[in-house]
């Protein structure tokens, strides 16, 4: 599903150029939970937000679904990450005014026309599997942390994505809704979906399938298979 090749990302100033990413060589098949780890500021994030269209490399070939993506237009990229796409942060990104039913329909906006019979179904399916139908009319400050991290997974994967992202998924919570989170996570990889998060749990990266190291902007000792 991804071929990174060669991938780099600087940034420049008028003075300075810094590297983010060195080289980076990474390839990640259908269907694998994929954890990238690493002290702060090695790039991990970096490293998301271009495997999810959401930065550009400045260098290399990153290949998604053997679609070459590295320099392709704003236009298609929006295209990719709205159909094969989803995201969950550590912040979770809820919009306050909008109820958690609303929130998880976000993740159908840019999506083809659909009609308002599937689109509620998709959205009660979506809360059904993250255990959140319950509170489908509450708003974001109602909820205690783990469920709005719930509601964001339900938003990640009301689209049915191929690819889930997910940037530190249990940073802001504690170790009983973390672990609850990532049995979501493992449950929705059991059922076929791919997913790469990034994460400084040690003990959550051996629950995915394959760790990826990072140190200063590389990948380094390859990969190791999680315990």
């Amino acid at each position: 599903m991804i071929t990174l090749a060669g991938i780099q990302r600087l940034y420049r100033s008028d003075e300075v150029e810094t590297a983010a990413l060195r080289d980076i060589e990474l390839n990640v098949k259908k269907g694998e939970f994929v954890a990238v780890m690493g002290p702060s500021g090695c790039g991990k994030s970096t490293l998301l937000n271009i495997i999810g269209l959401i930065d550009r490399p400045t260098g290399g070939r990153y290949l998604f679904k053997d679609e070459d993506v590295a320099q392709a237009e704003e236009a298609a990229l929006a295209a990719i990450r709205a159909r094969h796409l989803g995201f969950i942060f550590q912040s979770f990104n809820l919009i306050d005014e909008l109820t958690v039913a609303e929130n998880i329909e976000l993740g159908l906006i840019y999506r083809r026309k659909m009609a308002g019979p599937e689109r509620k179904s998709r959205i009660a399916s979506a809360m059904d599997r993250v255990g959140i139908a319950h509170r489908a009319g509450h708003y974001p400050h109602q909820l205690s942390g783990g469920q709005q991290q719930r509601a964001a997974i339900a938003r990640a994967i009301v689209g049915q994505p191929d690819l889930i992202l997910a940037d530190e998924p249990t940073g802001n919570l504690d170790s009983e809704n973390g672990a609850q989170v990532m049995e979501i996570l493992k449950g929705l990889n059991a059922e076929g979906a791919t997913i790469v998060m990034v994460t400084h749990s040690a003990a959550q990266a051996d629950e995915a399938g394959r760790i990826v190291d990072m140190l200063d902007g590389r990948i380094v000792a390859g990969v190791r298979r999680a315990s």
